[in-house]
C-alpha cells in the first residue's frame, strides 16, 4: 500500500471516529438503560411489597369512602408503611373532604308492570340525597341520554322517575372511551331531569358487560336546581326494565337513606426520595386512597396506591440515587370531590414547586400496556417528543407511550405546566369491577399488579435520568 493511500485511510478513519464514538455511546446508554429496567422488573417481581400492602388495605381496612373511619385508618396505615422505607421525607398534607353516607340498603322495586312486582339490584349514586323514609313511587320514563329530556319536556317528565339506559359502545376497544361516552347520564342526569320536574332517577350501571352487579359512582348536583334521589341498577336489570317499558307502563318504588354529613378533616399521604442533582425538579407518582363504600376498593384504587408506594421501595432496594426528587402521593377524595388533588396542586403553586411530570395509576391492577400523555399544548409539544426514544427499552415489556388522558387527581396540576401521564393497564375487565361490591382483593392478580409497579418505575427512571 502506498503512503498516499495509507494516509487517505487514516484520514477517513479519523473523520468518522467521532460518529463511531457517539454511536457506541448511544448503544452503551441504551444497554445500560435496558439492564437497569431489567433489574427494576426483577426486584418488583421477587421483592415487591405492593401485594401484601393491598391485602392489608382491602381486608384489614376495607372500603375507604372519604370522611369515613376506614379512610382515616388507610391514611395512618400507608403513612406508617412509607415511613418504614427509609425515605428522605414522609408527611401528611391536610385537606377537607365531604362525608356522604349510604345508610340502610336501597330498595328499588318494579311495583307495577306486566310482570308484577320485581326487585331490582341497585345502589344509590354517591352524593345523592335520600328519598325519605316513605320512599317515592312513580311512573318510569325511559331515555337513552340527557338530550332526550328537552324533547319530552315538563309535560311528560313532571312527577316521573327518569330511567337513563344508554349502554357502553361495545365497538370501542378501549373501555375507558366507552365509559366516557356514557358517564354523563350518571354524573348529571339527576339535575337535568329535575329541570323538568322529575322526582327521581335510575341509571344503567357504568359497566361494559351484562351482569347482576350494580355500579355506584359520583353524581354532581347543579346549583339552583332541585336535588332528587338517584340510583344505578345492574345492567341485567336495566335490560329487563328497558324491555318492559317497550310493552307497557311501568311504575317503580325507590327508597334510599343516604345523606350528606358535615365535612371532615383528612389528608393526602406523601413520601419522597430527594434528588441528588436537581432536587427542585419533582416527578410525582400516585393513586387515590379513598374508594366507594361497597366492595374493598382493590382495583379502584388500592392498586394504584400500593404500586406508587412500591416504586419507592424498589428504588431503595436497588440503592438507586435519583437525580430528581421522586415523590409518591396518595390522594384523598378522588371519588366524590377531588379535594386531595386540588389541595396538592394549590400547595404546589403556593410553594412554587417545579414538577417535571405527574403519573397517576387509577385504571386497575391489570397487565400493563403503556402510558398516555397529556398537557397544555405548548408543554405537550415540547416534552412528548423527548419521550419517544424510550420506546426501544420499553417495547420488550409491551409498553407504549401515546397521547391520551393523565388522571383526575393530577389534572389540577395541568395549568401549572406539568406533563400529565396516565398509567394504562389492559382495560377489558376493569368495568366488571369498577364501583361494585366485587372490587375485592381476590380480583387482583399478584403478578399483574407487580408488573404495573415495574412499568411505572421504568418510566420514572428514564425521566429522572434524561429529564424532560
Amino acid at each position: 500500500m502506498s503512503r498516499q493511500v495509507l494516509n487517505r485511510w487514516i484520514y477517513l478513519f479519523l473523520s468518522v471516529l467521532p460518529t463511531i464514538s457517539l454511536f457506541s455511546q448511544a448503544k452503551t446508554n441504551n444497554n445500560e438503560d435496558a439492564l437497569f429496567i431489567r433489574q427494576i422488573h426483577d426486584v418488583a417481581l421477587t421483592e415487591g411489597r405492593c401485594y401484601p400492602w393491598l391485602h392489608h388495605l382491602t381486608k384489614k381496612i376495607g372500603a375507604r369512602l372519604a370522611g369515613s373511619p376506614q379512610a382515616a385508618a388507610a391514611v395512618e396505615y400507608t403513612f406508617q408503611m412509607l415511613d418504614t422505607l427509609g425515605l428522605d421525607s414522609v408527611w401528611l398534607q391536610p385537606c377537607t373532604v365531604p362525608h356522604w353516607v349510604r345508610g340502610e340498603q336501597e330498595v328499588v322495586r318494579i311495583a307495577q308492570s306486566d310482570m308484577g312486582t320485581v326487585e331490582l339490584r341497585a345502589l344509590a349514586l354517591g352524593n345523592s340525597v335520600g328519598t325519605g323514609e316513605a320512599g317515592i313511587s312513580a311512573e318510569v320514563i325511559g331515555v337513552m341520554g340527557i338530550d332526550e329530556l328537552e324533547k319530552l319536556g315538563e309535560a311528560k317528565l313532571k312527577g316521573k322517575i327518569v330511567f337513563f339506559n344508554r349502554p357502553f359502545d361495545a365497538t370501542k376497544l378501549n373501555t375507558f372511551e366507552a365509559y366516557g361516552g356514557a358517564v354523563d347520564q350518571r354524573a348529571y342526569g339527576a339535575s337535568e331531569a329535575a329541570k323538568f320536574g322529575a322526582i327521581g332517577v335510575l341509571v344503567r350501571s357504568m359497566a361494559s358487560g351484562l351482569n347482576d352487579d350494580p355500579h355506584t359512582g359520583g353524581l354532581v348536583y347543579k346549583d339552583g336546581l332541585p336535588k332528587i334521589p338517584a340510583c344505578a341498577i345492574s345492567t341485567n336489570d336495566a335490560e329487563l326494565l328497558g324491555k318492559l317499558l317497550e310493552k307497557s307502563l311501568v311504575k317503580v318504588y325507590m327508597r334510599t337513606a343516604c345523606q350528606q354529613l358535615s365535612e371532615k378533616a383528612s389528608f393526602n399521604v406523601i413520601g419522597e426520595i430527594r434528588g441528588s442533582e436537581y432536587p427542585e425538579e419533582i416527578i410525582v407518582v400516585g393513586g387515590h386512597l379513598d374508594s366507594w363504600d361497597v366492595g374493598e376498593g382493590a382495583h379502584d384504587d388500592g392498586a394504584g396506591c400500593v404500586q406508587s408506594m412500591d416504586i419507592l421501595q424498589v428504588f431503595k432496594r436497588l440503592n438507586y440515587k435519583p437525580k430528581r426528587t421522586i415523590r409518591c402521593v396518595l390522594f384523598m377524595n378522588e371519588e366524590n370531590g377531588l379535594r386531595g388533588g386540588t389541595a396538592y396542586a394549590d400547595e404546589a403553586k403556593r410553594k412554587g414547586e417545579h414538577h417535571v411530570a405527574a403519573i397517576e395509576s387509577d385504571r386497575g391492577g391489570f397487565v400493563p400496556r403503556g402510558f398516555t400523555v397529556d398537557g397544555e399544548a405548548a408543554v405537550f409539544a415540547e416534552k412528548f417528543p423527548l419521550m419517544q426514544p424510550w420506546h426501544s427499552v420499553l417495547e420488550p415489556y409491551g409498553l407504549h407511550i401515546k397521547k391520551g388522558g393523565g388522571g383526575a387527581d393530577i389534572s389540577p396540576l395541568k395549568p401549572q405546566g406539568v406533563l400529565l401521564i396516565g398509567f394504562e393497564p389492559d382495560s377489558q375487565r376493569y368495568f366488571d369491577f369498577h364501583h361494585t361490591e366485587v372490587d375485592v382483593f381476590e380480583s387482583v392478580n399478584k403478578r399483574e399488579l407487580e408488573l404495573g409497579t415495574a412499568a411505572m418505575a421504568s418510566l420514572i427512571f428514564l425521566m429522572d435520568k434524561y429529564g424532560l
